[in-house]
């Protein structure tokens, strides 16, 4: 044998044991995606947030084994923008969407989580609402299977004449697109309800305003409602007269203005909550039995947080964390069991998930994205530059809300209100959380200016600059 044929056989010899040996080690699977995504829930209206009385025991168990972040917010807090950001990893001053006209940013859509994962060869689908216009040539990049369903009314009529829940039809589809899922393929689907948003064209009290599905019925009926820590009027009447006169109050008067309505309105919206549960339940059971529950990430969130009657106050909209916070549950079934059951006090943002999910598949974040992977906190690493403080902001449609932008931080929040325009003096909010965490006490009315005043300000052109344009180039 001549030295080059040697050469050769040797190298086929090698080349062969290395094959084997490579296809002998178990390389990870791409994860599987499953987000849950709420409408109008609070970051306290679950049993592991430790509210008493909402019962969540399927939620909960994706906490007790995955990670919760305890300060989990939206940057603006409003349905559509909300889900704006989710889908683009981006801040509202970002996307604009709404502020601009037409649709979502096209090029923002190609860079959303599910054109990216679509394009690594993911199977993607979104179900249920979506309250967001995508572009046909976007909307074909980003999904597989897209299927909307909406409120009005919550209960669907049944080919055989029943009618069904929306929270349970959705829960059908999810479990249907589990079952068709190849077994080749990885998966990112998110499955958006409608619930717990109230049916504001009807609102009588209970089924009528809050429906809920029939799974849930009787839940909550012995039960006292508590009513809110922010409860006394007094804290109403210190706010602003543009926020007195808000859509904010005219909501309160649908939901929340007497005891009886109160105590009805807050048993519908529980069990709407509890309704989810029961589908993320049966979700959870679907992914078991299909054999995917050992690589699929659940992730479970909202898209704003919620008023329930504090500070005389009903919806969301604005700068106070009620508005802001939402709940935050990432269950990674490949964690180690010392990292399972973390509660993570590191902010987390609505615009973070996109850049999360596409670290956890292993591919290279878009540069578009103004969110930040979660990945090494949900790992169980300590991040030394991680974020103190945050853009929050409300530019489109307002409606009764004035625009608003400001910041959030771990010890203080600021926030101004262009009441008159964008090129008149704002209507300024100042609070210090470590001495008023529920910030009832506004430093920037006081008759002396606050040191910290003219810092907040600072930071939040420092924050706005870095997130796009000012609110005078805005508009």
């Amino acid at each position: 044998m001549n030295r080059n044929k040697l050469t050769v056989s040797i190298g086929l010899a090698l080349f062969s044991v290395v094959a084997a040996f490579a296809k002998d080690l178990k390389t990870p699977a791409r994860p599987n995606f499953l987000l849950l995504y709420a409408d109008d829930q609070r970051n306290h209206t679950l049993g592991c947030a430790g509210h008493s009385i909402v019962k969540t025991p399927n939620i909960d168990r994706l906490a007790n084994q995955g990670v919760r972040f305890e300060n989990a917010f939206v940057t603006t807090s409003t349905c559509w923008v909300g889900r704006a950001s989710l889908f683009t990893g981006c801040y509202e001053r970002k996307h604009l969407y709404k502020v601009s006209p037409g649709a979502l940013n096209p090029t923002l859509c190609n860079s959303s989580y599910f054109a990216v994962l679509k394009r690594a060869g993911y199977r993607t689908g979104h179900l249920g609402k979506e309250h967001v216009a995508i572009p046909r040539e976007s909307a074909s990049s980003m999904w597989d299977v897209r299927r909307k369903i909406g409120r009005s009314p919550f209960f669907k009529d049944q080919p055989d004449g029943t009618k069904r829940h929306e929270t349970q039809i959705l829960g059908d589809w999810g479990i249907n697109f589990l079952s068709e899922q190849p077994k080749d393929k990885p998966f990112c689907l998110q499955i958006s309800f409608n619930a717990t948003h109230a049916e504001d064209n009807d609102r009588r009290p209970g089924i009528g305003h809050f429906p809920w599905p029939k799974v849930t019925e009787g839940m909550y009926e012995d039960q006292k409602m508590p009513l809110p820590v922010l409860n006394d009027p007094a804290i109403y009447e210190t706010q602003p007269d543009f926020l007195k006169k808000s859509l904010n109050r005219q909501r309160y008067f649908w939901r929340w203005d007497t005891p009886e309505k109160y105590q009805t309105n807050m048993r519908a919206y529980f069990r709407m909550i509890s309704g989810i549960d029961h589908v993320v339940g049966r979700l959870v059971t679907e992914l078991k039995k299909q054999g995917l529950a050992e690589n699929t990430v659940i992730i479970y969130t909202a898209d704003n947080g919620y008023y329930l009657g504090d500070r005389g106050f009903a919806g969301k909209w604005t700068h106070y964390q009620e508005s802001l916070r939402v709940p935050l549950i990432i269950y990674d079934p490949r964690l180690p069991n010392p990292q399972r059951g973390q509660v993570v006090p590191e902010m987390a943002l609505n615009s973070d998930l996109a850049s999360t999910m596409i670290e956890l598949a292993g591919l290279p974040i878009p540069q578009a994205h103004t969110g930040r992977s979660l990945t090494p906190l949900i790992r169980g690493k300590q991040v030394a530059d991680w974020r103190k403080d945050f853009l929050c902001e409300f530019l489109a449609v307002p409606q009764t809300i004035p625009l608003w932008e400001g910041v959030h931080g771990e010890s203080v929040t600021y926030a101004r209100y262009f009441v008159d325009g964008p090129n008149e003096p704002p209507y300024e909010f100042l609070h210090d959380l470590k001495k008023d965490p529920q910030q009832l006490t506004n430093l920037a009315t006081e008759s002396v200016v606050h040191p910290l005043l003219k810092r907040m300000r600072n930071r939040c052109d420092q924050l706005v600059a870095t997130a796009g344009q000012s609110m005078n180039d805005v508009f």
